[in-house]
């Protein structure tokens, strides 16, 4: 199989992580992307660099003024006197239509969820290529790959149209759908982190010709609490074309996989011709955020139920972090994966 990465998403390095009001190192480290590289290539992938494919996969997703935004507000930021070393929103609107302030705080506000998203010097250098891996990993499936993995960091599945939250900026999903779905196919969104893709499903509410799946926790007492919930459908056009598959906390494999057999059900259902997997592997029980319960047996098993589809795949990497065992979970996905085609 193979897999891009761009070296250029090194140079993100969030420090700053507030949990339940106490400041903690932030989870979504750097020393992830050597984790996920060894696992990667143990299970036989080739990495490559991605191509540039400019701003024009990434805008057809995301504003111009929210792009603007990522691009040029840290060095905005720096020049505010006594202002701290990233980009942390203090103030939120009460609604996304309120007034757009001047002031980089007030934007900062504006387009950061929360303060699990701190914007720093390497910021939207790596968020743009991390973006144009899953561009390129799309490209390959286009060009009659039936698979590929993007070890897409920062991820993006909390990412909105307009709005970065939760260690994510741009939609990297998302964006990979688009690009297949411009190209004649037809796409559906898989998402397996333990977190709830509140972005992608944000995104594509109100579409009907990607499909939005997500299996993860149940965000009733789990991040991020104000998504997906099964009640969820979609709206307009798009109604019937979201579907969330929230699980109680600490369901194992069993379970899980029969939750999977449901999403692609769907997928099947949906007449989809490709599927792009949002692939968090926080949903091992040896994940820090302790949500889920997943084996590596049952990311095996995970692997193998897309492979079981017959349709081409694309694995963008989404959450999983550090433990001693998030690279051996990748390994497993993409060997499963590649043993049952």
């Amino acid at each position: 199989m193979k897999a891009i990465f761009d070296d250029r998403q090194w140079h993100h390095d969030p420090k700053h992580f507030m949990a339940s009001g106490a400041l903690k190192p932030n989870p979504e480290q750097p020393r992830r992307i050597e984790i996920l590289t060894r696992g990667a290539e143990d299970a036989g992938c080739r990495f490559q660099a991605p191509a540039d494919a400019g701003l024009g996969p990434i805008a057809a997703l995301h504003s111009a003024e929210y792009l603007t935004f990522l691009e040029t507000i840290y060095a905005r930021w720096q020049r505010i006197d006594g202002a701290g070393a990233e980009v942390i929103p203090n103030i939120h609107p009460s609604g996304r239509t309120d007034s757009y302030p001047k002031s980089a705080v007030g934007q900062a506000g504006y387009h950061q969820a929360d303060t699990a998203c701190p914007i720093a010097a390497g910021t939207w250098e790596a968020a743009y290529w991390s973006a144009q891996t899953a561009v390129t990993g799309a490209d390959l499936l286009i060009g009659g790959e039936r698979s590929a993995y993007a070890l897409s960091r920062p991820p993006g599945h909390h990412a909105f149209g307009d709005l970065a939250g939760g260690f994510c900026f741009l939609n990297n999903s998302g964006i990979a759908a688009e690009r297949l779905r411009l190209a004649g196919l037809r796409p559906a969104i898989v998402d397996v982190d333990v977190h709830h893709g509140n972005g992608t499903q944000g995104i594509f509410y109100d579409r009907d010709d990607v499909l939005t799946v997500s299996i993860h926790a149940d965000p009733e007492r789990f991040y991020p609490f104000f998504w997906g919930h099964a009640q969820e459908r979609g709206t307009g056009r798009g109604l019937g074309y979201n579907l969330n598959l929230p699980l109680p906390r600490q369901t194992g494999d069993e379970d899980y996989l029969k939750t999977l057999g449901i999403a692609l059900h769907r997928v099947r259902n949906f007449g989809a011709d490709v599927i792009v997997v949002a692939l968090g592997l926080d949903a091992s029980i040896d994940d820090p955020f302790q949500g889920l319960a997943v084996t590596q047996d049952g990311f095996a098993r995970i692997g193998a139920a897309f492979a079981a589809t017959g349709l081409p795949v694309l694995f963008v990497q989404e959450g999983g972090y550090v433990s001693d065992t998030l690279g051996v979970n990748l390994t497993r996905v993409l060997g499963g994966f590649q043993e049952a085609q």
